[in-house]
């Protein structure tokens, strides 16, 4: 663990991003058949396909289904180069071997930027980063649901073992039946020949598990039947007659109710505890001390017979609660402090070209502040798990964006290995990032230890879900323009503060690895370093800070407060130089074709430029995240002096499309979970206290205030990008914007409160 936790450290200088993918070919990631379990007949041919004997399929499933849809689209691609339907593909919850890791995820999410690499001196050190990215994905596997990487990181894997597979049972049936390989074709499962002859996959899949592969050809584009196309959920039925489950859900024989309760102090934690009257209320069992597992803040858990006598339990126990040793927090004062930070602080460069300060000192300058609040993920479902230990055996039942870390951490809280646990992994009812925590695990493992081997149910409720979460981190940020002596922009400098999510959360989930070091993370910069607009010169750097609140990944990042920075001040621009903000940006985007020909499409399905309705206007954003470039346009009014939203037109380019339909759907939710947060979200501290505490001070956008969300695909042959996430970043920004047109007033901080 010493070892790796080095070459993180180490990987931090080295610009791993860019280079990542030359050493982790697909190949090396078929796996042994032997990681799938043999069981009714099924035969495994690889580490993620199985045939059964009834001729359907069976896929590994490394994934985690929060309601993006992945376990439809990875299915597709099995099914594709399988030749089969989709309905014929079944999913097996994928164990923890390396070959199951998110690498798309471990490149992208590594706390390093990719012009790190750009910017090195000499073959070596990029030699090194790609033996250093090849180290860590090999020897790691990070099994983890998030950064918009789960198609990404299955399109080479998955594609690759099920053509494989196929490629098996085509060579099984031209042995048994001697006859030339090229003679064979599949169709629905079944391998023919002219001849007559033809066996399903099921007939020949133990023939197939005995013939090497031979020469294996991944379908081009052009032969796709089933990817590109709007194949059903398949996780929609049981949803919706509510037989799906989620963690909730789940129920074992003799199972118990815990509830938790925490120090409401953020870092504080309870001193004298009075539990008797508690205790002595029927249907209530024990009450557990809980300490500061994983980055959580301290406190207790009430056990009872159902959740509603463990709540009522938990209100009732005295608790003198003691602030944190150093100081309350205070979210007013930490904005000071970021602004302080940029004023002074000395920043990372992320990056720099051109000749920023001869640009500075010879042409006027257009300067502005934006900030953006603390966040908390409001997942509809709160943070729960079951956990049963008994015998030297840790079995848990988790909605978690990160089973193997969920597994880890069951192992240490219980002294036990983490072969001695198991983790089942139920549907998410939204994760957003909130999931790849692992604290509500310890404690219920922590809380089953006292139980003497029966099964609990721990829950929070939502009060402690929203007062204590990994909350998005608040950010301040200084955006400087130079405009010369002929009207044009010729510099732009972006300087912004905030608290780096990156190694606060390697820190809690994998403190192994975290390392002694703490490299840049380019999560606090992502979204302005890399900006598509061609300005000659340019600089970009953030100061890292370290507040005291607990932060962690939110639903897109950094990009979901920079994009508000960066597009909201394009438009800035754009009024400066008095240009139309779509004319403008096209101007910006002449060595960009991939963002112009989204930000055209865009402008063309919304009308851009044609009359409004009365009242009415149009605001624009354009952001790349993920390997997505979006651009959307927000027709918005004013209603009793706030902002209505009526219809947001979404232009993607998210390369090669699996499902549109999915595409579409990601885009309106997206729309929905960044309006809430544009136009009501933010988490305020007092006293070191959250002061939002549920939904009526937390409030979500409802059905009533949803507007038309349109979605437009841009044809593509690139590798799929992200999707569950870049939908998020551009929403503020076009909805600022269109109310500058409204209100002739910038919105300069979150959320847009006129």
């Amino acid at each position: 663990m010493r070892r790796r936790a080095l070459l993180l450290s180490v990987a931090g200088g080295s610009g791993v991003l860019l280079v990542g993918w030359a050493v982790l070919p697909a190949r090396s990631r078929l796996g042994s058949a032997s990681l799938l379990l043999q069981e009714n007949g099924d035969v495994a041919l690889n580490g993620w396909i199985k045939i059964g004997a009834d001729g359907s399929v069976v896929m590994a499933m490394p994934r985690s289904e929060m309601g993006q849809g992945v376990h439809t689209a990875l299915p597709m691609l099995a099914a594709e180069e399988l030749d089969v339907p989709l309905k014929s593909v079944r999913i097996e919850q994928a164990g923890a071997d390396a070959i199951y890791g998110n690498v798309a995820m471990l490149v992208a999410g590594l706390p390093f930027h990719p012009r790190d690499a750009e910017a090195s001196d000499g073959f070596g050190r990029v030699k090194a980063s790609r033996w250093l990215v090849g180290k860590v994905a090999r020897e790691l596997g990070i099994n983890a649901t998030g950064g918009s990487s789960s198609v990404a990181d299955a399109w080479d894997a998955v594609r690759l073992a099920a053509a494989t597979a196929r490629a098996s049972l085509l060579g099984a049936a031209s042995l048994q039946w001697r006859l030339p390989l090229e003679e064979l074709s599949v169709s629905a499962g079944v391998v023919s020949h002219v001849s007559g002859k033809s066996a399903t996959y099921g007939e020949l899949a133990r023939f197939a598990a005995a013939t090497p592969a031979g020469a294996v050809r991944l379908k081009q584009p052009k032969d796709f039947r089933l990817i590109g196309g709007s194949a059903a959920r398949v996780d929609v039925p049981a949803k919706s007659d509510g037989s799906a489950c989620f963690g909730l859900d789940v129920r074992v024989p003799g199972l118990r109710y815990a509830v938790v309760r925490l120090c409401p102090m953020l870092g504080g934690a309870p001193g004298r505890v009075d539990a008797d009257a508690a205790l002595a209320m029927p249907g209530v069992d024990r009450l557990v001390m809980l300490p500061a597992y994983a980055g959580s803040t301290a406190g207790f858990a009430v056990v009872g017979a159902t959740t509603w006598h463990a709540r009522q339990a938990a209100l009732a126990v005295a608790v003198d609660w003691q602030q944190r040793p150093r100081g309350a927090l205070r979210s007013r004062a930490i904005e000071a402090e970021l602004e302080a930070a940029v004023r002074s602080g000395e920043g990372h460069v992320f990056h720099e070209t051109g000749n920023i300060a001869h640009a500075e000192a010879t042409g006027r300058q257009v300067e502005a502040w934006y900030r953006a609040p603390y966040l908390a993920h409001a997942t509809l479902e709160p943070m729960n798990c079951t956990a049963r230990v008994r015998d030297g055996r840790v079995e848990i039942w988790v909605p978690t964006q990160v089973p193997q870390m969920a597994r880890a951490v069951a192992a240490q809280i219980a002294g036990v290995s983490p072969d001695r646990v198991t983790v089942n992994v139920t549907l998410l009812g939204g994760g957003f990032g909130r999931r790849l925590e692992v604290d509500y695990v310890a404690q219920a493992v922590r809380v089953a230890m006292d139980c003497a081997g029966a099964p609990v149910q721990l829950m929070w409720p939502r009060e402690e879900d929203q007062t204590h979460d990994f909350y998005r981190p608040m950010q301040v940020a200084l955006l400087r323009a130079s405009i010369d002596g002929e009207g044009q922009v010729s510099s732009l400098r972006i300087k912004s503060a905030g608290d780096a999510v990156t190694p606060r959360w390697l820190a809690r989930g994998m403190p192994a690895l975290s390392g002694p070091l703490d490299p840049p993370d380019k999560t606090t910069s992502e979204g302005l370093f890399d900006l598509p607009y061609g300005f000659a010169h340019q600089k970009m750097e953030h100061v890292a800070t370290r507040m005291g609140v607990p932060v962690g990944f939110w639903r897109s990042v950094g990009h979901s407060h920079n994009a508000f920075f960066s597009e909201s001040f394009i438009d800035e621009l754009a009024a400066q130089a008095h240009q139309d903000p779509v004319e403008f940006r096209r101007t910006l985007l002449r060595h960009a074709p991939r963002h112009l020909a989204v930000l055209n499409l865009a402008a063309e399905k919304s009308g851009w430029g044609s009359a409004r309705a009365s009242g009415r206007a149009h605001g624009v954003a354009l952001h790349e995240s993920f390997g997505t470039i979006v651009a959307q346009v927000a027709e918005v009014s004013l209603e009793r002096g706030a902002a209505r939203v009526h219809r947001v037109t979404c232009a993607v380019d998210c390369g090669i499309v699996v499902n549109p339909d999915i595409v579409a759907q990601q885009m309106e939710g997206s729309v929905v979970f960044a309006l809430s947060a544009a136009l009501y979200g933010r988490i305020d501290i007092e006293a070191g206290v959250v002061q939002q505490t549920n939904f009526p001070s937390y409030r979500l956008v409802g059905l009533a205030q949803a507007p038309l969300v349109e979605t437009w695909l841009v044809p593509s042959t690139r590798s799929p990008g992200g999707v569950g996430e870049p939908g998020v970043p551009p929403l503020a920004p076009a909805v600022a914007n269109a109310l500058f047109t409204l209100t002739g007033k910038r919105m300069r901080s979150l959320p847009l409160v006129l």
